[in-house]
């Protein structure tokens, strides 16, 4: 590759990354033959494509070249930003996501959850979740995180059981992974961008195998669930219709020989459908409690130790005057509630994160919150 640019080892690792269709298994197969990285980089098209006998457009000289400049400026915006980019060869890169064959080649977190921790739970279900569906993520992710040490949470940061999932998880101490379907540079959705800075905080994880410089597209979002699944030691899913992400989630968790669990819903419950379908055909085990769960996976209770519980938090002057007007309406629509305390929307978000981190208030569908 003619008038390359001058590069680190973590931009050619950042470059050979993001090359088209690359994956652990792809990049283990050149390496083989390449011998490097930065070889693959400096070699002429002619002698690459000679050497590997590939006719695949990541061998042009222009596309290589345009990658490596993209990664530099990657290279400078994870440093920046205080980034982790993992490599799959590097220590760091989780064992569990190395044993899918089609895991990124390189992920890039923000945060410090171990990702070897004993017991990891993927969480998933549909945007629209119910009431029902909130409070089992709940109770679940509560119950586990009294019984089992080491227990990480992982979920895709997107509405309802997602969400759910993870707010459960920050509510009961427990570290939380979020993997997202775009760079680090902007959290999507937006709404729950004070969760992901919470769960970034509170010992859990923002995770992607995207650069800040990807384009966001459809296809982002079922490619994330593979990372989802590969991350966890089983899937859950607690409600889903009768196709979408979650079923996805699920089909991959079993290609790589992960444990699926499904929470039964009732006949012609369109949220419903998907889990049913799942304990049906007997691709998912029908749970209904971590008694259910921890008992199919052979997982034993840690030792009960006694537990300090803040009965009264202490709250601060703007946590109070939330408390107050939801504890006066009994249930309030998130706008609803920045207009009785003229804050806006933004600020607003951070002290119910808060709220529901210190298990006062609960986000139930709709936007709406109550007191617990």
């Amino acid at each position: 590759m003619s008038d390359s640019v001058s590069t680190s080892p973590l931009a050619c690792r950042i470059a050979f990354a993001s090359l088209q269709g690359m994956g652990i298994d792809l990049a283990r197969k050149l390496l083989d033959v390449v011998g490097s990285e930065q070889r693959f980089f400096d070699m002429s098209e002619k002698d690459l494509r000679n050497l590997t006998r590939g006719r695949s457009k990541i061998y042009r000289d222009d596309y290589r070249r345009e990658c490596m400049e993209r990664a530099v400026r990657e290279e400078a915006f994870v440093g920046e930003h205080g980034i982790s980019a993992v490599y799959f060869t590097d220590a760091a890169y989780p064992h569990r996501l190395l044993e899918a064959p089609d895991a990124p080649a390189m992920i890039y977190t923000l945060g410090k959850c171990d990702l070897e921790s004993a017991h990891v739970v993927s969480v998933v279900g549909t945007r629209h979740a119910t009431q029902y569906g909130v409070k089992f993520c709940d109770t679940l992710i509560g119950d586990l995180a009294e019984r089992l040490p080491g227990l990480v949470v992982v979920s895709g940061l997107a509405y309802g059981i997602d969400i759910a999932a993870h707010r459960a998880a920050l509510k009961h101490g427990v570290p939380t992974v979020a993997v997202l379907p775009r760079g680090l540079n902007r959290i999507y959705p937006a709404m729950h961008r004070n969760d992901a800075i919470a769960i970034a905080k509170r010992g859990g994880m923002l995770l992607t195998d995207y650069t800040s410089q990807d384009a966001v597209q459809k296809s982002n979002f079922l490619a994330r669930n593979r990372i989802v699944a590969a991350l966890s030691d089983c899937t859950v899913v607690v409600e889903s219709a009768g196709s979408g992400g979650a079923l996805v989630t699920a089909s991959l968790a079993m290609s790589y020989n992960r444990d699926v669990m499904a929470v039964p819903g009732r006949s012609g419950d369109e949220y419903s459908a998907g889990c049913n379908k799942l304990i049906a055909t007997n691709k998912a085990a029908l749970i209904t409690s971590a008694d259910d769960l921890m008992a199919a996976m052979r997982w034993e209770p840690a030792q009960q130790q006694a537990v300090q519980l803040d009965l009264f938090p202490d709250l601060t002057a703007e946590e109070q005057a939330v408390v107050d007007v939801v504890r006066d309406r009994g249930e309030i629509h998130l706008n609803a509630l920045a207009d009785a305390l003229q804050l806006p929307v933004y600020k607003l978000m951070s002290t119910l994160v808060e709220l529901d981190c210190k298990n006062i208030i609960a986000t139930l569908p709709g936007c709406r919150y109550t007191l617990i």
